[in-house]
């Protein structure tokens, strides 16, 4: 069978192409020899399924390991506890039957007729002293039953044996139970609806912590793209690429895989720069459930909405506390990280999703107002910046001057990319400069072709902070290798909004002046 990247369901290293997941596994490993119960909580498509598979592989030697999920599970089985009981009864007798000898042990499961968690708790505890190997149950995609109450009933019970194992031994109960899903069990006031009843009591308070990295770094990108090397031979720079790939996805599993896939499947082979950027364009399209579920918590939550707004598009400063329930709700769905102590967006995918969403949403309810259909945008295939920025700021006069202060401050960033999005559709790409973005200025790098463009967005604050402007301008395209760059500066004071554009020298680097 010819491997592949994966991208849908469990990792096989028969199958798939995969980084090393030793170390992970190595830590894992440990938490189950201690006998802790745990939750692998990531975010979607992040890597939890292929671990599970991982424990049962590896650890089916020294343990029982009975791998259950309980996704697609019937609503009939949370009609009561005698229900929940005979759907968990069969589900273990149904992962035993390929893995274990012991018919008295199945048999306990077989014939289990518990009608209340408490009987349910008394099977558990006869199976696991029928059995000759510590018993270690994982549960796949908890999040479907975390709004149920017989689940949490069933959590619970799960507690109270596992704290009464100093007294009644470590064979009266699981080894160890791993659960997995995007939403940390041990906080389930995350769990929100706005129709439901926020739960701040979690029933899985005695899970260990889970602080195992599973983001894939660029050395295990390289490795991964090294095997498939040895089978393709495309000639592909892995170093180069590997990077690449990094530096647009942060090390998302999935994200690095699904390039991957693009690049192998849709592009022919072209393993070049360039080509990660197109598959990059392709996944922010939406198609994929990562980018459904993006667009789908954004709309359901619009505090949330609001927030990564101000993170993606204002470049707010958020102190990283998951204290707040949106920076929490944040770093749960693997949308935002940790940069230096502050919020800042995971990845340049999706910054650039992100980007894609409200700029979309802005344009379809302001059609009338903002609009990039001029010519002369492009010349013989090559972005004209310098007519693209004195456009935006000759169409921000003829449509917003008389707008409030609060308004341009709020909304300024987002009119620039709302205007520039069409004009590079398809080909180009824009991100923001991590280092340089706060919320009084923002670094835009464009790429269209070959051509990388410097466009700094600065809120004006009178002359010394205009020089300073110009000294952070010439000082990052001096780190960047460019000679020119351009300077859109929102002036709120409306002095100088009739200044002309023009080009200047400042610091031996050429700036596009734009007063808007």
């Amino acid at each position: 069978m010819k491997k592949e990247f994966n991208v849908t369901g469990s990792c096989n290293p028969e199958w798939h192409y995969m980084v090393d997941t030793a170390k992970r596994f190595e830590a894992v490993e440990s938490l189950i020899d201690k006998g802790k119960y745990f939750t692998i909580n990531r975010a979607r498509q992040y890597g939890k399924t292929t671990m599970l598979d991982w424990i049962w592989r590896k650890l089916s030697g020294r343990y029982l390991v009975v791998p259950l999920s309980f996704e697609g599970i019937d609503s009939t089985a949370y009609a009561s506890h005698e229900a929940f009981a005979a759907m968990f009864a069969r589900q273990m007798k149904e992962n035993l039957l390929p893995m274990d000898s012991d018919d008295t042990a199945v048999e306990i499961w077989q014939n289990c007729e518990a009608t209340s968690m408490e009987e349910l708790s008394f099977v558990i505890s006869k199976y696991c002293k029928e059995v000759q190997k510590p018993v270690v149950v994982t549960i796949d995609e908890v999040d479907k039953s975390l709004d149920n109450q017989l689940f949490l009933d069933f959590l619970g019970m799960l507690r109270n044996k596992y704290l009464e194992r100093n007294r009644k031994g470590l064979s009266s109960t699981f080894h160890s139970v791993v659960l997995a899903g995007v939403y940390d069990v041990k906080n389930l006031k995350l769990k929100i609806r706005p129709e439901a009843e926020k739960k701040y009591n979690s029933p899985w308070n005695i899970a260990a912590d889970f602080n195992v990295d599973m983001t894939f770094h660029p050395e295990e990108i390289a490795q991964m793209l090294g095997d498939y090397e040895n089978d393709e031979h495309t000639g592909m720079d892995i170093k180069a690429i590997s990077e690449e790939i990094y530096k647009y996805t942060n090390g998302y599993p999935f994200l690095v895989s699904y390039i991957c896939k693009i690049i192998d499947e849709q592009f022919d082979k072209e393993w070049r720069p360039e080509s990660v950027v197109r598959a990059v364009k392709l996944i922010v399209q939406g198609g994929s459930t990562l980018m459904d579920d993006l667009s789908k918590n954004l709309e359901h939550y619009p505090d949330f909405r609001e927030f990564m707004f101000q993170v993606a598009v204002n470049s707010e400063d958020y102190a990283y506390t998951l204290l707040n329930p949106m920076v929490n709700m944040g770093n749960m769905f693997s949308y935002i990280q940790n940069r230096n102590g502050m919020v800042a967006v995971h990845n340049l995918v999706f910054e650039e999703a992100l980007y894609l969403y409200y700029t979309v949403d802005y344009s379809i309810k302001n059609s009338a107002r903002i609009s990039a259909f001029a010519s002369n945008y492009l010349v013989n295939g090559k972005l004209n910046m310098e007519h693209v920025v004195t456009r935006f700021r000759d169409l921000m006069h003829e449509e917003y001057r008389e707008s409030t202060v609060p308004f341009l401050e709020r909304e300024g960033r987002l009119l620039f990319l709302t205007f520039l999005k069409p004009i590079i559709n398809g080909i180009g790409f824009y991100y923001v400069e991590p280092e340089t973005r706060d919320n009084r200025r923002m670094d835009l790098v464009v790429t269209y072709g070959q051509e990388e463009f410097i466009v700094e967005l600065k809120i004006w604050r009178g002359d010394k902070y205009e020089q300073r402007g110009r000294d952070q301008l010439s000082e990052y395209l001096a780190v960047r290798g460019k000679d020119e760059g351009y300077l859109v500066t929102f002036d709120f004071s409306k002095d100088k909004q009739d200044a002309e554009p023009e080009w200047i020298e400042w610091n031996g680097k050429r700036i596009f002046e734009v007063v808007i």
